[in-house]
């Protein structure tokens, strides 16, 4: 069945998005003329009207910060405001690190349910186990809490400690335990080997993301022999984005030169344009890039840039569309705004806002009967979901009627894993598609 998996101490999750951060004073906005000032002064006597007359007395912060969103969603679907609290999670989340217990989670049964303990964690030392229910945290008992909620109570500062009632198949009564939190460092991505191919699985693009797969073509690398490595997949199905310095690397670690993004703001002087540098780390090794209906931002920006250089062959299915950039602009009492500044373009110049990377290889990936029934669906119900679905999305210059996305369904199982199974195919030339590998010569874009 499909679950949904919050990392322990994650915070909220950034969503499709490519990401700058400036400092407070980015730059000076036009003045705002005399008939916006008149506007605004309309607003105060709606708020002072509101505060002195609402049936139940209102929350003044809650009030204001109500109406700063307000004006930002009316932008788009990705411009937002944070208050102290939610900039703090981005932020832990840009990062990839923080104090907490190093274990993934999920929602059974009203109790959080141990997915996986990271391994050499607080967690991992403590002895706790995949399947452990947790039942109480302080004391709190977690029936009644959100999973957001039992992830919030679990963060904490490092050296602090978590008293925690643990329910375990097998025990014949609770566990208890006192867990000390120490600095974890959420993996944003995973590595494996299959046969003589490498796999590597990128989660999400934080600062973590190009060190961790360097890391893994490494432990491939040696695990394999750099020599006898047939070729790698790189799998960015369900990665929702991230930090957009961190597409501009991973696509570097395997390009040797040519452009890799360009991002284009409301100003032709604003547009930035990041090329690569020389240097291969898997030394032209053959790759194959699996994306789906939920590789969005950060993860286009990647695979549209080794499409383009003819670097790898994407297969998979239409990706989201999210094809802009937002910059994280530091407010008062630490608070934040998140606003949409441009929108990039592939090293060819094609936009991706509503529309997304077409694979080179289409490969559909669909939803089993099963968990369709289970969703009360009917078997021509759509399940795709995309930037060009999003009510207020901006409009890109390259839209089609058919849109962006497709379904983000991935198997647990490998075996029924299709996406996969015909990346590997093609590695290991069970299958042959004019596709790949990719004509670098002819299709070059430098």
């Amino acid at each position: 069945m499909i679950r949904k998996l919050s990392i322990l101490f994650a915070g909220a999750l950034m969503g499709a998005t490519a990401m700058t951060v400036v400092g407070q004073n980015a730059g000076a906005a036009n003045a705002a003329g005399s008939d916006t000032y008149r506007q605004l002064a309309i607003f105060g006597d709606v708020f002072e009207r509101v505060r002195a007359q609402y049936v139940d007395e209102p929350d003044d912060q809650k009030l204001v910060e109500t109406a700063i969103n307000g004006m930002l969603t009316s932008l788009d679907p990705h411009s937002s405001y944070m208050n102290a609290e939610q900039a703090a999670d981005m932020r832990t989340e840009t990062r990839g690190q923080f104090g907490g217990l190093g274990i993934e989670v999920t929602m059974e049964d009203e109790l959080v349910k141990v997915v996986s303990p990271f391994d050499g964690t607080p967690a991992d030392k403590a002895g706790i186990l995949a399947g452990d229910l947790i039942a109480e945290i302080d004391g709190e008992q977690v029936r009644g809490l959100t999973l957001g909620e039992a992830v919030d109570r679990m963060k904490g500062d490092i050296g602090t400690s978590v008293d925690l009632v643990i329910i375990r198949e097998g025990a014949n009564k609770p566990v208890r335990l006192t867990v000390t939190r120490d600095e974890i460092k959420v993996p944003s991505v995973r590595h494996s080997v299959k046969g003589d191919i490498g796999y590597i699985k990128l989660m999400k693009f934080n600062e973590q993301t190009t060190v961790g797969l360097e890391e893994s073509i490494a432990d491939i690398e040696e695990k394999v022999g750099a020599d006898k490595v047939k070729g790698y997949i790189l799998d960015m199905r369900r990665n929702p984005g991230g930090l957009l310095d961190e597409a501009v690397s991973v696509s570097d670690a395997f390009l040797g030169k040519g452009e890799i993004v360009s991002t284009r703001g409301r100003n032709a002087d604003e547009t930035r344009r990041y090329n690569a540098r020389s240097g291969d780390e898997i030394n032209g090794k053959p790759l194959v890039v699996l994306v789906n209906g939920g590789s969005a931002s950060a993860s286009e920006i990647v695979a549209g840039a080794l499409q383009d250089q003819r670097r790898a062959t994407i297969v998979g299915s239409r990706s989201f569309g999210k094809g802009s950039v937002q910059t994280i602009i530091p407010l008062g009492a630490n608070g934040a705004l998140r606003l949409t500044t441009a929108l990039y373009y592939t090293p060819s110049g094609r936009s991706i806002q509503g529309r997304g990377i077409d694979p080179d290889i289409t490969v559909e990936q669909p939803l089993p009967p099963e968990i369709r029934e289970q969703m009360g669906l009917d078997a021509e119900d759509d399940l795709t979901r995309g930037e060009s679905s999003l009510r207020g999305h901006i409009t890109g210059n390259e839209e089609t009627d058919e849109g962006s996305g497709s379904l983000d369904y991935v198997p647990p199982e490998e075996e029924d894993d299709l996406q996969l199974q015909y990346a590997l195919d093609l590695l290991n030339g069970v299958k042959s598609n004019a596709m790949f590998p990719p004509k670098q010569e002819a299709n070059a874009a430098n």
